[in-house]
């Protein structure tokens, strides 16, 4: 009898339940994904591997739990069973896109960082999809930057795709007056991660709406010469979050520095005092050091005074004879 492994309520069959025990990835694991196909896991595991993929019990669990990562492993074992144009993949493509509400309902940054890669590996099939839930309105800003994301994964992955994903894109950013600066910027970043000078036209009227965060890519010069159309600028950058942030972070290098320069003369201060105050007489620890009392002479005594001696005679009759 086959033995299931559980969350909460749901069993999970090998060789999918293997991915309970996995834990975070690590080191070089994150950029590096293991081959889950030396678990035995293929595309028979499809469902088991959605199902894994989307369960709120695991994705929600214990974030020191091992379980709460078994998400992570099943969307990239989808990834690499259904790479390659698998008859099977358009079957993953839609409950996986249902991951990237996370984004912004959790600020999930394991659907941020994988799920356009794992799209990017399942192709074709990940494509009008990611377009469609990159031009709903009604998807949170971050995870519509996600689809953007995908999309530039989709082409930059498979070459003939490419400018396919720079139509759905460009078709996008079409749309800057009505959408959010946040999406805008993104869609832009997704083209300059495909070189798209095709979509040069849209780039510059979105640049020119003032609708765009310049301190993501740059300005419209930034893209030029990222895009081969200029070698060099030929104006000085508007302020904009990255050079303010820059300035404050000038100001602060600044001030340490001020402040390291009078420690520094303290300590000199410090050093020159101690090389004249004399050592505590009789010590043999060179850390002790007595810095001498100023001399108090005794108060003076009159002839006709009593003797300070304590006689009872006057002073000129006794000590001061």
């Amino acid at each position: 009898m086959t033995k299931l492994s559980t969350t909460a309520a749901n069993p999970y069959a090998p060789p999918v339940s293997q991915l309970l025990s996995l834990g975070e990835p690590r080191g070089r694991e994150w950029q590096e994904w293991r081959d889950y196909a030396t678990l035995g896991i293929s595309a028979e595991a499809v469902p088991e591997l959605i199902r894994m993929a989307t369960d709120a019990a695991l994705n929600d669990g214990p974030p020191k739990s091992k379980s709460v990562w078994a998400p992570v492993h099943a969307w990239r074992a989808l990834g690499q069973a259904l790479a390659g144009g698998h008859p099977r993949a358009a079957e993953a493509v839609a409950p996986l896109l249902t991951l990237l509400h996370r984004i912004d309902a959790a600020q999930d940054d394991r659907v941020t960082n994988d799920l356009p890669k794992v799209l990017a590996l399942i192709g074709a099939a990940a494509l009008e999809p990611a377009a469609n839930y990159l031009a709903d309105a009604a998807h949170g800003d971050w995870a519509r930057v996600a689809a953007a994301t995908t999309l530039a994964e989709i082409g930059k992955k498979h070459p003939a795709l490419r400018a396919e994903c720079v139509a759905r894109l460009a078709k996008q950013l079409e749309k800057f007056a009505e959408q959010p600066e946040t999406v805008n910027t993104f869609v832009i970043s997704a083209l300059w991660d495909l070189r798209a000078v095709e979509a040069m036209s849209v780039i510059e009227r979105a640049f020119a709406s003032g609708l765009v965060d310049e301190s993501v890519n740059g300005d419209l010069e930034d893209v030029q010469i990222h895009f081969g159309l200029k070698t060099q600028r030929e104006h000085p950058r508007k302020p904009n979050r990255l050079t303010e942030m820059s300035q404050k972070l000038s100001g602060m290098r600044e001030e340490i520095e001020a402040y390291e320069r009078e420690n520094a003369g303290l300590r000199e201060t410090i050093a020159a005092m101690e090389a004249i105050v004399p050592k505590v007489e009789g010590s043999a620890d060179d850390s002790e050091w007595k810095i001498p009392e100023p001399y108090v002479a005794p108060p003076k005594v009159g002839r006709n005074d009593p003797c300070p001696c304590g006689s009872g005679k006057k002073y000129k009759k006794c000590c001061g004879v």
